[in-house]
Formats: C-alpha cells, structure tokens, sequence
C-alpha cells in the first residue's frame, strides 16, 4: 500500500500557492503541509482563502523559524529576547506562534503544529530534550484547548545527526502530557533516493519511520523528489527498475510513496498535470521492499 499524497508548500511560488490548495481540496488526504515562514512569511494569509472555500481541508503548519517581520512582531510581544533570532522553541513563542497560526488561518483548530527542524534551537544546545519537552508541554496545553488535534516534530537531519530519537520524543511527550496518552502523533522527516537513509532503515525494520509507525504516529515524507534534484540526479534506467515504463519523476515519487511506515507523502506541485500525475503515483501498487532495496544498493555502489 502507498502513502496518501499531500500537499507541501515549502517550494511553491506564492502565485500558485492558493490554486495549488484548491486543487489539493479534492484529492483523498485533503492534506496542507505549511509554516509560517514560507513564501517570505505570507504562506498561512495566501492559503487562507482556500481553507476557508474548503472546509475538508486538513491544515498542518509549524512553529520554529522566524522571517525578520515575524521576529520583530514576537520581540514586541515579548515572547523572543531580541529581533535577531530565526528560531526559537521558547514556551511563550510556541504559545505564540500557534495562536498566530491559527488566526492567519482562520481555523479555530489546526490539525497538527509540528515543531520545525529542533535540531537547529539556538536556545542550549546542551538541554535540548528540556527544550522540547517544555515545547511539548505548551502543545499539549493547545490540544487540550482544542486549539490542535495533535503536534508532531518535522526534521531534517535531527535523527542521523543524533540529536534525538523516536523513543525519547516519546518519553518526552508522555513527562509533558503528564499521561501515556499524550498528543504527540505526527512525525516528518526527508524520504528519497538521494537522502535514502531512513527509506532503507524502514526496509530493514527499524529506525525512526518503523518506530514511529508502531507507535501508531503518521509519518509523513518530506522532499521525495529532493527538491526537484531527483530529476536530473536519477536516470531512466533507475526508474525501470523501480516501475516499467514509468517517468523518472513517477518512479522516485514512487520510491518514496512505497516506503514502510510513511503514510503520507509531500509534494511542492504547483502544476496541475504534476498534481494528477503524482495521483496516479500513489493510487499504483507499492514498489515491493526488495526492488527498493536492489535500488538503494545500486544507487551507492562506488562508480
């Protein structure tokens, strides 16, 4: 079974943005992946409109990085020491953050806030696993509220760089929530050929998408086509040996999509035919674990 298909917006220019929200309305997951600093700090006003028009709409956006105007509005509030800081998992910004969210949006309730790339804190670089659980703590205050249905981490070289693990943001969670039953159920991280590391831990059954998954969290893959990379760095002879006859775009979305674990998949479409395509993509069989796994080890096989 392939994950579902979701809507990034990390790389999708600011005038396609709405059209590109409107058309992911209609596909099964009815899935938003956004922050607040995309798209020079206007992604949440851009999409707005198109949440609004579509209530089945599911919207996830983060709390984390700051755009220069969104410092300044966060100094002002007094929830950052100083208008120099771009990230930041302070309570009060977290706190912050998510009601700002949330009013851009105009939902009374976000369906996941994900904490964006902890792993690049400037607070103490020492005691991140106090910063997240007070982060942690402060959205499960929000989930209590009914302010989000759940939070969740997105990384991008958090877990091969060490700086935490699946059963510690699960310890984490349960001391925040005070309870097992803590709302910490998403977590996102980069699947692809290029950055392959976690695909091929999924294969072997370990690593942090199998641990995620059997704790019940969705994992959701970022960057399958490594933005845009992909393209040129795969050939058609690694796509025929993914799927026969597919696109290099079709086969590496594939890959991704047909990971063990992953139940959604983001992509940055801003095109219509690239949207139906991607479609397609995940509504096909799943690449079987061996076909991926003779990828992976030709893909690093020494030239």
């Amino acid at each position: 079974m392939t994950a579902s298909l979701a809507l990034g917006t990390y790389r999708i220019p600011g005038d396609k943005l709405a059209t590109a929200a409107r058309r992911a309305a209609s596909s099964p997951s009815a899935w938003i992946d956004t922050a607040p600093n995309y798209c020079q700090g206007r992604a949440h006003q851009l999409l707005a409109p198109a949440l609004a028009d579509h209530p089945q709409l599911h919207i996830a956006t983060k709390a984390g990085f700051l755009t220069e105007a969104a410092a300044h509005a966060a100094c002002t509030a007094g929830v950052i020491p100083t208008a120099e800081v771009r990230h930041s998992m302070a309570p009060g910004f977290v706190r912050w953050q998510t009601a700002r969210s949330r009013t851009e949006l105009g939902r009374d309730r976000l369906d996941a806030v994900f904490l964006h790339n902890p792993e690049h804190s400037q607070g103490d670089r020492h005691d991140l696993a106090g910063q997240l659980r007070a982060a942690f703590a402060v959205l499960e205050e929000a989930a209590y509220a009914q302010e989000v249905a759940a939070y969740g981490v997105a990384t991008w070289n958090g877990f091969t760089q060490d700086a935490f693990t699946v059963p510690l943001l699960d310890r984490l969670a349960r001391e925040a929530a005070g309870t097992p039953e803590h709302h910490l159920r998403f977590l996102q991280l980069p699947v692809s050929l290029v950055m392959a590391t976690h695909l091929g831990e999924a294969l072997g059954g370990h690593g942090p998408i199998t641990q995620a998954a059997d704790r019940g969290w969705e994992v959701h893959a970022s960057a399958p086509l490594h933005g845009g990379e992909l393209l040129t760095l795969a050939t058609p002879e690694i796509a025929a040996l993914l799927q026969e006859a597919a696109s290099v775009a079709a086969a590496c979305l594939a890959a991704a999509a047909s990971c063990p674990g992953v139940g959604k998949v983001l992509l940055a479409a801003g095109r219509t035919a690239h949207w139906h395509d991607a479609l397609d993509v995940t509504r096909a069989p799943a690449i079987s674990p061996a076909t991926l796994r003779t990828v992976i080890d030709v893909l690093a096989a020494p030239l």
